[in-house]
């Protein structure tokens, strides 16, 4: 595919789209500066492999066999089989592994085990030994084996979860207890440490816990080396001795593996706000661990937008009358916000747990005292917001899921630029808003605290966003526009976000269960009020010619039920209140209506449509001389995802 002729959508398989996103700014950049790009995206790059084990202890091998398979093997290449397995192959290249990369169940291949059995047999020198492929077997075929990556429910979250931050026999309250105990004895206890963000919990053969350390040295090494030949040399072209020194203090804490090198790294990674280019590289979030203390790996790097960023830079310089304004209790609101940061970017390259499904805005850092002290830096990500809109054009998602012409056309008039701005307000204000109560542990929420942090940004962005002072400044095209991003997102909330969730299953993502708990406590206000005062409700699901539809029909008073439930959201996590969020979470946020779902998914298999996204990057190539000097940094967009899968398999190995 040539530069010119660029398109949004290149592939489609089981529940998956891919796209491809653009990067114009980074065309416009001189030399040194996409040198410096070039060596962050390695980089990013490099550091693949960590995640894949992070995910599954067999993802590697699996993911080396199913590759040898594809290239080696002597068996047909046609066929129901062969094309069962293409998409299982894509669905774990896509997931970073044989669990499904937001509901996290293990996949279950179309195929048999006797036909993997006879392709594995048909590789003249397989990569995997026989061995190791019997023990494989049943991992990939069996459904009773590891079958979730991420379990919130059971006795014990570690024994029910497949994913690899917990040794052989580490459990759940061993786990819980050694962390409090290094917590309670925390040098400085008002600057604690992410304690286990980089490690893995393991016993000795004596049966003591021991965390076994992610560092040059120590697990990941080679990769964790690798990522760091990259990074000494995008140092030669970073564009200020901030920027260097924060990388400095990178390599320092990826070769110690000390969590206060990591502290001032971040400390001053957010103080640097001057470069067009900057960067995330580490381990970071925390989903992907039931006790949501471990962080997966990933690495992106990103280019400013200057003329998109203008609304960040409004948003950030009025930080302390939004937290002035707020509903919640003055006790819970910052005195002073500081360092308040947000920009709109354009992503260069994705990876880790950002690639192949990315977020679309990011807020960092994620340690309580450094935001408090020092703040935090947003990113709206610009180009890949634009993807997913390209790709939504006239799919006919809105139309069977709006059924009036009025909201409709409100919707498409105001719904992109809304829901930037939403993304907008949860990354830049809502993450950074509020504080914690003296004496309360960061991770008092426990299991439920992913979620109601997400809760909470998001009713941040959704009380303010229906204010006046965004049509003040300048941010809302009409006074009226909010109204398209209440209703899409209720929509989603109550029903179109349940595409994603399998027949007779629960909503477990964090982001889903926060989205669920918003809407579903709203339509549970919005009917209360309404028999109590003998009123229409604010909002309801009725039926319309057989078809459920979200109707809202007073959205004042819907802003009103938002602003209580940020009230009492941000209470429970000032004060650490872990039984309110269990409440919360578990009765408005997990159980799934199951004539609702049905319908839903029936009206979406109509559309045939893929309720997932992701994205292929750009390949970036350095461009010599005859002499060996580079004198460009050259950009395509070239790759189909298969390609890119195997390239990265070869070169990120």
């Amino acid at each position: 595919m040539r530069n010119d002729l660029f398109t949004y959508e290149d592939l489609r398989f089981a529940d998956i789209q891919l796209l491809r996103y653009r990067v114009p700014a980074f065309e416009g950049l001189p030399l040194r500066q996409k040198q410096y790009v070039y060596h962050l995206a390695e980089a990013a790059l490099s550091g693949r492999d960590i995640l894949w084990d992070q995910n599954c202890r067999h993802n590697l091998d699996i993911r080396h066999l199913l590759e040898d398979i594809l290239l080696h093997s002597a068996i047909a290449h046609e066929g129901k089989d062969w094309d069962a397995f293409l998409t299982y192959l894509r669905q774990v290249w896509f997931a970073n592994g044989i669990h499904h990369h937001y509901s996290t169940d293990k996949f279950l291949p179309a195929f048999s085990a006797d036909w993997l059995s006879e392709a594995y047999c048909l590789i003249p020198e397989p990569v995997v030994a026989g061995e190791r492929f019997a023990e494989l077997l049943p991992v990939i075929t069996d459904p009773s084996i590891m079958p979730k990556r991420v379990c919130q429910s059971g006795e014990d979250l570690i024994a029910s979860s497949a994913c690899n931050y917990y040794g052989e026999g580490v459990t759940q309250q061993e786990a819980e207890r050694f962390y409090a105990a290094k917590k309670a004895s925390a040098p400085v206890p008002d600057q604690p440490v992410m304690y286990g963000m980089n490690s893995r919990l393991e016993k000795d053969a004596e049966g003591n816990l021991y965390e076994n350390t992610y560092s040059s040295g120590g697990l990941y090494g080679r990769q964790i080396g690798r990522i760091c030949q990259h990074l000494e040399k995008a140092m030669e072209f970073a564009e200020n001795d901030r920027q260097r020194e924060i990388v400095s203090l990178l390599l320092q804490f990826y070769r110690t593996g000390s969590l206060e090198t990591f502290d001032q790294y971040t400390i001053q990674w957010i103080a640097e706000t001057e470069g067009m280019v900057d960067f995330v590289n580490g381990f970071t979030e925390v989903y992907g661990d039931p006790l949501g203390l471990k962080a997966s790996w990933e690495g992106y790097v990103n280019i400013l937008d200057r003329e998109a960023t203008l609304r960040t830079e409004i948003l950030s310089r009025n930080a302390q009358w939004f937290e002035d304004n707020s509903p919640v209790d003055p006790r819970f609101k910052k005195k002073e916000c500081k360092g308040v940061t947000a920009r709109v970017v354009q992503a260069a390259i994705l990876g880790g747990d950002l690639y192949p499904s990315s977020a679309i805005g990011i807020n960092l850092p994620n340690s309580n005292w450094v935001r408090s002290v020092y703040g935090s830096k947003s990113v709206t990500i610009g180009n890949l917001t634009e993807a997913y809109d390209q790709a939504a054009k006239g799919n006919g998602f809105r139309k069977e899921f709006i059924p009036d012409d009025k909201v409709l056309d409100m919707v498409n008039r105001y719904a992109h630029e809304l829901d930037d701005l939403h993304t907008d307000l949860h990354e830049c204000l809502g993450h950074g808003s509020g504080q914690i109560l003296p004496g309360v542990d960061a991770d008092a929420l426990g299991v439920h605290g992913s979620t109601i942090e997400e809760t909470r940004a998001d009713l941040f962005a959704l009380y303010y966003i229906a204010d006046h002072k965004m049509h003040e400044l300048g941010l809302t095209p009409t006074p009226e526009a909010w109204k398209s991003n209440y209703y899409t997102y209720m929509l989603n909330g109550l029903m179109t976000q349940l595409v994603r969730i399998e027949p007779g299953r629960q909503i477990e993502e964090a982001h889903m269960r926060n989205r669920a708990l918003i809407a579903h406590w709203c339509l549970e206000q919005s009917s209360y009020w309404a028999k109590v005062f003998g009123t229409i409700p604010a909002m309801e699901l009725a039926k319309r010619e057989g078809k459920t539809v979200l109707e809202i029909h007073d959205y004042p008073t819907l802003r009103q039920f938002i602003g209580q439930l940020l009230a009492e959201i941000q209470r429970i996590k000032s004060e650490g209140d872990t039984l309110a969020a269990k409440h919360l979470v578990e009765k408005y946020g997990v159980e799934v209506d199951s004539a609702l779902h049905q319908e839903v998914l029936q009206r979406y298999k109509a559309l045939d449509l893929a309720p997932y996204k992701g994205f292929i990057n750009p390949r970036y190539t350095l461009v010599t001389d005859t002499e060996g000097t580079v004198t460009d940094v050259s950009i395509a967009y070239d790759e189909t995802f298969d390609q890119q899968m195997l390239r990265y398999g070869r070169e990120y190995n």
